[in-house]
């Protein structure tokens, strides 16, 4: 569900009944979402964020409470090539928008839910939330997207502790490792990433732009891009 509040756009994953695990349709509708803002001029700041009471429960494999260990990992299993394209579709939109991004992780985030706030600038959790990779233990590896972003951001030694252990993080946990920037009391915390929105959509757009896609294309390459990149972005002001 995508909507607008002057330069600042909510993304948020509605499955509430299905605790918004990430299903193919919804991950074709996030996907159009974030094609619909990498054109918006109007929009500055986006935040993605899921109905309560969670942000994400990971893949939709269709798993049913009495399923055996081996059909929950069958079914995870005929899942994983349809949805790790899909999702690697929308994350990549999503990493590469011009505005700036914000994970607002409003409760537990799980396998894919927690690899989508990784796509984002900034991650900002309630307090209560928590954050864990169940992949391994359910029988299939994690994707290479997650994967690789997971070793950008806190490196191999501890990728492979958070990805192997498959064990739940408190989201002071994961601000430890530079997982979540900031953790604020549930209560609080729409309020202040708002507020946190508002004072980035209020800088320059150009060269906030600028930065943010030179760091990404260092953190990819691991080379600095030496070109400036002041053509071809949109002119929000």
């Amino acid at each position: 569900m995508l909507a607008r509040d002057s330069a600042i756009a909510t993304v948020t994953l509605n499955r509430p009944d299905r605790r918004n695990s990430l299903s193919d349709a919804m991950l074709t509708d996030l996907a159009t979402a974030f094609a619909e803002l990498r054109d918006d001029a109007a929009t500055r700041v986006v935040i993605v964020t899921g109905a309560p009471p969670v942000f994400s429960a990971g893949a939709d494999a269709g798993l049913k409470s009495a399923m055996s260990a081996e059909e929950r990992r069958a079914a995870f299993g005929q899942r994983k090539s349809q949805f790790r394209r899909l999702f690697e579709r929308a994350n990549t939109m999503l990493e590469n928008l011009e505005q700036t991004t914000i994970a607002m992780i409003n409760g537990h985030a799980v396998g894919g839910g927690w690899g989508l706030t990784l796509a984002c600038d900034f991650r900002w959790a309630a307090a209560e939330a928590q954050l864990w990779i169940p992949e391994v233990d359910l029988g299939v590896p994690l994707g290479v997207a997650s994967t690789t972003r997971f070793v950008r951001l806190v490196g191999p030694a501890r990728a492979k502790e958070i990805i192997m252990e498959c064990r739940r993080y408190s989201a002071a946990e994961a601000q430890v490792w530079g997982l979540v920037h900031r953790v604020v009391p549930g209560a609080a915390l729409a309020k202040e990433v708002r507020a946190y929105a508002e004072s980035m959509a209020a800088k320059p757009f150009k060269p906030l732009a600028e930065v943010k896609a030179r760091i990404n294309t260092v953190a990819r390459t691991g080379i600095p891009e030496v070109n400036a990149m002041t053509e071809g972005f949109l002119d929000r002001g």
